[in-house]
């Protein structure tokens, strides 16, 4: 075409072609539309067929990428409007002449004849430039690393090259942090032409592969030692042909003995150094089989392009991971890992993230038990979902356990949270449910700062929304808290949530509150009106509840379900402060221990009830408690007067006393002591 000057004419890649998929990268298999044939236009010539020399077509022809090229008008003449011109194929190398395959003749600049079934190479720098555009489009859309690597071989086989093979650091460097030990690289993943290919959507079937020495390429792993030829390839970090001296010397360290003898002759296998911010972290080998087209020089400019994209997705996919992976610990760490096993309750809890890219937020939950077989059920939700949220919702739940352990009431325990918010900054807002269990009075405390109100499910399958003061937000300052005792009764269960499980854009907190309600009435039918739903089954229930689109908030659970001590299982008796206390006390539990059926139990109790009782007696100045327990176990609780906390330490041989704890430790499965505002209370357990 030297008499008449050819323009190419421009085409949008990112227009979607009916029946393609634009995200998928086998781009040199996808058939280019046929156009439509419009009266009076020019016929296209057959594709393949090539011009005579000196001689400029009649009519449009097919340019080497499969885009239509069109020949000036001369001067003064309006050109006609292009209605032959198909869609191009989006994120991907145009069709070639003939459509997916090689032309029937050979190769107009190498003279080689194509194999069928093989993609045709690329003919032009156009062809390159939008072959990386699609390629590192599909690389940047991984988030994680196993997906840029898989984008990486998607985008090369076939279009590129017939086979691939991704070395990786073994481990990778993370951000600015200094590898330690030998550079090793560990085969991350390898692909070549698939054996068979989807002939739907616009795929043209292609001629299976034969097996070849390309399935046998490459070592899992392999050190590279300072001052190799691999090494020094790896300094380099520009991409080098294999039949280079170097790389050909790098081979066998990389692919072990006798694997270079498995890369094709000639300019078949590009080596590109893997270099991110800091380093290099590892390599890519692509090959290309006998029967294709060696690699061009400016092929090396595509490799390089492919590496440091991958390469710089890699670092920063491995960051991420990094950071994602310490904030999923953070916010596990400060939730409960396992909840306490408490007298007369039974305890479940859920807690689900808003997502799944950023398993961080606010929303807290935790039982603290309490003297006197007590358990404080308390549930929050701090504003947004960030680090900074995780962070100030493990203050507020450290501060939450510390005033539970001063057995505070809940109205206290509010007040004193909403001065600790106040203290962090001045948009610190959190919502927070605090309520105290007794399970001896079978009575409930709770108190409310701005937190959706909790749900009771009776035994008999009722569900109830219980009336407890709403309050203001802990953080907003100069506010009082109010605290209700409400009547908790046996086999009913309380369920304490945030209002990620009643609220979202599809619909308002209370009438979530009302599908909650009525979803738990339907789960307690399944059971039947004398039968409480297992605990576990029930919080699973009522997270199905919540919709695809429903669900845009952190969601923490806490369920309690009310066993409760009766009231013949609970003696209870006051004890001067007399040096006449302790033997009254042996003889009262003797008496207990008989009338429950436990008298083998009599001597370890009267021993350790004597020993506590004495220590008590010997500083209260107000009447000494005593409290015997039978559950699952037999507790005892001694209370005084007395803050002070008994401490278990060695008695000389020379010393009268000392050893009243010491056996109380040696004989008890559990024993403990709690600070309360009117004194003490010490306690211990032993199996039945």
């Amino acid at each position: 075409m030297d008499s008449t000057r050819v323009t190419e004419h421009p085409t949008s890649f990112e227009r979607p072609t009916a029946g393609v998929d634009p995200a998928d990268p086998r781009g040199a298999l996808l058939r280019a539309p046929a156009p439509a044939h419009t009266p009076g236009a020019a016929a296209l010539p057959a594709p393949g067929a090539e011009g005579r020399a000196g001689e400029t077509p009649a009519g449009p022809t097919t340019g080497p990428d499969g885009a239509f090229e069109h020949s000036q008008p001369p001067a003064g003449q309006a050109a006609e409007p292009d209605t032959h011109r198909p869609r191009p194929v989006p994120e991907t190398i145009p069709a070639q002449p003939g459509g997916e395959t090689a032309p029937a003749g050979p190769e107009r600049r190498t003279g080689q004849i194509p194999a069928p079934g093989r993609p045709t190479p690329m003919r032009r720098d156009g062809d390159r430039l939008r072959f990386v555009g699609a390629a590192t489009r599909r690389i940047a859309r991984g988030m994680d690393l196993d997906e840029i690597v898989m984008g990486l071989c998607r985008a090369t086989v076939p279009t590129f090259a017939d086979a691939i093979l991704v070395y990786l650091r073994e481990p990778l460097p993370v951000g600015d942090e200094r590898p330690s030990g030998p550079l090793v690289l560990r085969l991350r993943r390898t692909d070549r032409i698939p054996a068979d290919r989807d002939t739907e959507g616009g795929f043209m079937p292609a001629v299976q592969p034969e097996p070849s020495e390309l399935d046998s390429v490459g070592s899992e792993l392999c050190e590279v030692r300072p001052g190799s030829a691999l090494a020094e390839v790896l300094r380099g970090v520009r991409p080098v042909f294999t039949d280079a001296p170097a790389a050909r010397a790098a081979l066998p360290e990389l692919l072990g003995e006798g694997g270079e003898f498995a890369i094709p002759g000639g300019q078949r296998a590009i080596l590109a150094p893997l270099r991110g911010r800091r380093r290099v972290i590892g390599a890519a080998l692509f090959l290309r089989g006998p029967e294709r087209i060696a690699f061009e020089t400016d092929d090396l400019l595509v490799a390089a392009q492919l590496a440091t994209h991958s390469a710089l997705g890699i670092d920063k996919a491995v960051l991420y991971g990094r950071e994602a992976y310490i904030a999923d610990e953070l916010q596990r760490t400060m939730l409960p890992e396992n909840l306490p096993r408490c007298t007369g309750v039974r305890l479940a809890s859920r807690y689900l993230p808003a997502a799944e890219t950023a398993r961080v937020g606010g929303d807290w939950y935790d039982a603290i038990p309490l003297p006197g077989s007590r358990v404080a059920l308390v549930v929050g939700d701090v504003m947004g979902h960030s680090m900074t949220s995780a962070a100030i919702m493990g203050q507020l739940r450290t501060t939450a356990q510390t005033l539970a352990g001063l057995d505070l009431p809940p109205q206290e325990v509010l007040h004193h949270l909403d001065e600790q918010a106040q203290r962090l900054g001045t948009d610190r807002m959190a919502t927070c449910l605090y309520a105290v269990y007794d399970p001896v009075a079978h009575r409930i405390t709770v108190a409310n700062a701005g937190h959706p109100p909790p749900v009771l499910l009776h035994l008999g399958g009722r569900a109830e929304v219980l009336s407890v003061p709403a309050g203001a937000p802990i953080g907003v300052g100069g506010v009082d808290f109010e605290a209700v005792e409400l009547d908790a009764p046996a086999g009913g269960t309380l369920l304490l949530y945030t209002d990620g499980l009643v609220e979202s854009r599809l619909r308002d907190v209370w009438t979530g509150i009302e599908q909650l309600r009525e979803k738990l009435e339907a789960t307690a039918e399944l059971t039947g009106a004398d039968h409480a739903p297992p605990l576990e089954a029930l919080c699973d229930e009522v997270l199905d509840m919540l919709g695809p689109g429903d669900r845009d908030d952190d969601i923490a659970l806490l369920a309690a379900r009310f066993d409760g001590i009766a009231p013949s299982d609970v003696a209870y008796w006051e004890l001067e402060p007399e040096e006449t206390a302790p033997g009254r006390a042996r003889r009262l539990a003797r008496r207990e221990l008989a009338r429950w059926g436990l008298e083998e139990l009599s001597d370890s109790v009267e021993l350790l009830v004597s020993e506590v009782v004495t220590n008590a007696v010997r500083y209260a100045s107000r009447p000494v408690t005593l409290r015997l327990l039978r559950t699952d176990v037999l507790r005892c609780e001694v209370g005084d007067d007395v803050p002070q906390l008994p401490r278990l330490r060695q008695a000389r041989a020379t010393d009268e006393g000392g050893r009243g704890l010491y056996l109380v430790n040696r004989m008890a499965r559990r024993w403990g002591a709690t600070r309360l505002s009117t004194g003490k209370v010490v306690w211990f357990e032993l199996n039945r």
